[in-house]
């Protein structure tokens, strides 16, 4: 019995079995040349970029807080969370702001595209690259015609480290003290 196609085998299941149960529909979004999509049931809202109120000390891919509606919403620059390169804000940039782990986040992405609808079997496990770089915050890979999504668990990636930059803050002197975090699981090590 081979024991490394026995495992690679239960990891296939496994990725199919999450895949199927990742069905349903995603707002799909772009950052650079990719499509992204996160589960619609996240979503709160879409608004046009403002920029917003920056926070000394804060990671690069925080680009401040907005107050929505009395709510005060940190936003992270998606492009600059996952290595993309220098962001450019122009009239198609948005905020999406999600319902993360109880909180209220805004993500700014390129722009915005549809929701789509996905059946798991549109759905392909994410690839398994080992240890160059993290991939559990991706769902998997939506299969949409012609186009290629990456869906993100924004759970996943909205949590632990992250969400804790934002409940450990606290006020020094007037200036929050962010803990020390990566950019996010993406860009570890950096």
């Amino acid at each position: 019995m081979d024991v490394n196609n026995d495992g690679g085998h239960a990891r296939e299941v496994a990725g199919r079995t999450a895949a199927a149960a990742a069905a349903g529909e995603y707002l799909t979004y772009r950052l650079g040349t990719e499509d992204y999509g996160v589960d619609i049931q996240k979503v709160q809202e879409i608004r046009s970029y403002e920029q917003p109120t920056r926070i000394p000390g804060a990671p690069d891919c925080v680009k401040g807080v907005v107050n929505l509606r009395g709510t005060i919403v940190p936003i992270i620059d998606m492009r600059i969370k996952f290595n993309l390169g220098a962001a450019e804000y122009n009239e198609f940039t948005v905020a999406i702001i999600l319902n993360v782990a109880d909180r209220v986040v805004g993500m700014v992405v390129d722009s915005v595209s549809d929701v789509v609808q996905l059946a798991g079997e549109q759905i392909r496990p994410a690839p398994d690259f080992s240890s160059t770089f993290d991939t559990k915050y991706i769902i998997g890979l939506g299969a949409l015609e012609e186009r290629m999504l990456i869906l993100v668990d924004i759970e996943k990636l909205m949590s632990g480290q992250d969400m804790a930059l934002f409940e450990a803050a606290t006020i020094h002197n007037g200036t929050p003290d962010w803990p020390a975090i990566s950019q996010g699981p993406a860009l570890a090590g950096r």
